[in-house]
């Protein structure tokens, strides 16, 4: 399939099943492609997965859509407010199908959220997932947005049940609906408004394009091919499909033809990866940090000859990562670290994976080389929700630990004199919903200014050094990057989130979030060692331990995991502050 070809990513998908399954009625109807690890979302049972196959998913859409076309007319905006689960990618591809502009809503958002976008965006229709999700917006939806469920909760509102029902009762409709699909649009049209998170003020509706989405898919084709050889890849999803990054991926897997899993929470990940057993799964930092702590405090509590060989296992994988020769004796050791080590970490992962794929943030250089040393490949990228949203990826067998990989070939990037990256392509967002002022400061002559700072290094790839609104000058006029600092004192097992300050400042300090006082003493023997590898401005010289946590709920984090700093500072600057 050439994508070049492809005008919308409704085409996208029913030309990839025309192309997967041909006159083959019965395997369209058998293969299966996505499947809900989530017990709660099982119709009828409490027991086990639920499954689609890609006729059922062909079938609903259409089904779906010709509903929705009832509705909505070309243009219009219709909500999407649901956990990950298949009915979400259902959903998405009916509401393009019939004309419309999906916009995607977290599940987390504050209320405050939920009504300014609601007011903004002004939706004809509203899918939710069940009551739970409505009881958050029921309050803001004006009279004339029509509400569609997919669970049957109530039956005042339409669900999918009887939709469907209907559809297969009238031969007429179901005929029409199951033959024709959308060939109107094109790919310079509107395919969703996907609000960014935000950590200050309210979130702006990012206007992505089916083209803009379509060359995403393109280069992450031209990364991924050499993973993907004769089976279909196994995907483990748990990133919400409302985030930029987790919604383009979903037309990457239809164009790879993959099998999709839903996992349950990011806490039941491991427990799903050994029932998946994915191929590829994509993931923000946080989520490998985490994974680096746990399989790091294992590590610790090994002796003998099993700690012997962990330790040759991350030395002597860090260096095959930078391409450095072995000798015949460290080769020796590395056979029985690959067998004894690497087979057995990748078996807890289901067996199966090719790579970690990791974006939406920075991923310390550290996790990195770890988890590639101990066989778990991960792939760095680096994007922004108003670049559909991939920019560059690390590109297996080729990774550059300390970058976020070549840019993709379907855009370009160039450094402005002051070190930010600039980024060109179809790719790059139409611009910012009802925002023209906005849209014009960040897009200047087609170049999209990202806000993030960076370098391209010998070998053609890109290097983000710091990223331009969040760095800390300090009194001297010294430009810090508090997220450099913030990645270091997470590496310490006892240090579950930091937060540095020091803006207009004559040192830093920070926030250390840590379950216990009891570790004070050793987090101020870590911070002691950790400060002489930092140069003088970066150093911290004193710290706060709190128990509560940054979490979504406490709106101190992004739904996507980055620290609200603005959030932050309105409950603790005053307790920052006390310590100059």
């Amino acid at each position: 399939m050439e994508l070049k070809d492809i005008n919308s990513l409704v085409e996208l998908f029913f030309k990839k099943f025309e192309e997967k399954f041909q006159n083959n009625f019965k395997k369209r109807y058998e293969e299966v492609f996505l499947v809900s690890l989530k017990n709660k979302d099982l119709p009828d049972t409490n027991t086990g997965p639920y499954t689609y196959s890609w006729g059922n998913v062909h079938s609903k859409t259409k089904m779906l859509s010709n509903y929705l076309k009832k509705i909505i007319s070309e243009g219009d905006k219709c909500i999407l407010l649901s956990e990950n689960r298949p009915e979400w990618l259902i959903s998405d591809l009916a509401i393009m199908n019939a004309g419309g502009v999906t916009v995607p809503l977290f599940t987390t958002y504050s209320e405050n959220d939920y009504e300014y976008i609601i007011k903004d965006c002004e939706p004809k229709a509203c899918i939710v997932s069940n009551i739970e999700q409505l009881n958050k917006i029921k309050n803001y939806i004006g009279e004339n947005t029509i509400i569609i469920s997919i669970d049957d909760f109530d039956k005042k509102i339409k669900c999918f049940e009887n939709i469907f029902f209907e559809a297969k009762t009238d031969n007429k409709t179901f005929t029409e609906s199951i033959k024709s699909y959308n060939n109107n649009l094109k790919r310079n049209d509107l395919a969703c408004i996907i609000y960014t998170s935000g950590t200050t003020g309210n979130p702006k509706g990012v206007m992505l394009s089916h083209g803009g989405i379509l060359s995403n898919c393109e280069g992450a084709q031209e990364i991924l091919k050499s993973l993907i050889k004769k089976d279909s890849p196994v995907f483990l999803t748990w990133l919400p499909l409302s985030h930029s990054y987790e919604h383009t991926v979903q037309y990457v897997q239809i164009l790879l033809g993959a099998k999709v899993f839903y996992a349950e929470s990011l806490e039941k990940l491991l427990p799903n990866m050994a029932i998946a057993k994915p191929t590829i799964m994509t993931a923000v930092p946080r989520f490998y940090q985490n994974l680096y702590t746990k399989i790091s405090l294992n590590f610790s509590k090994q002796k003998g000859i099993k700690k012997f060989f962990i330790i040759n296992t991350i030395s002597l994988g860090t260096k095959i990562l930078n391409k450095e020769p072995l000798s015949f004796k460290q080769n020796f050791i590395n056979f029985f670290c690959e067998r004894l080590v690497r087979k057995k970490i990748k078996k807890q992962f289901g067996g199966k994976l090719k790579a970690f794929v990791s974006g939406g943030g920075a991923l310390d250089q550290k996790i990195g080389e770890f988890l590639n040393s101990i066989g778990l490949p991960t792939l760095q990228g680096y994007g922004l929700t108003e670049t559909s949203p991939v920019v560059s990826c690390n590109i297996p067998g080729k990774i550059k630990i300390e970058t976020v990989g070549p840019p993709f070939k379907t855009n370009q990037i160039k450094i402005a004199k002051d070190g930010e990256i600039l980024v060109k392509g179809e790719n790059v967002m139409l611009g910012y919903w009802k925002m023209k002022k906005e849209t014009d400061d960040i897009i200047k002559n087609g170049w999209l200014h990202t806000g993030d700072i960076g370098e391209i290094t010998k070998e053609g790839n890109l290097k983000i050094t710091d990223r331009k609104k969040e760095i800390i000058v300090n009194l001297g006029g010294d430009n810090i990057s508090p997220s450099k600092i913030e990645n270091l004192l997470c590496l310490n097992e006892k240090i579950k989130q930091s937060f540095v300050y020091g803006d207009k400042k004559t040192y830093l300090v920070a926030l250390i979030v840590s379950e216990t006082d009891e570790n004070k003493k050793e987090i101020d023997f870590y911070l002691e060692t950790l400060n002489k590898t930092l140069s003088l401005v970066e150093k911290i010289k004193k710290f706060i331990l709190i128990k509560e946590e940054f979490t979504i709920e406490n709106r101190m984090l992004t739904p996507t995991l980055k620290l609200k700093r603005k959030k932050i500072l309105e409950k603790y600057k005053e307790d920052l502050d006390n310590l100059y």
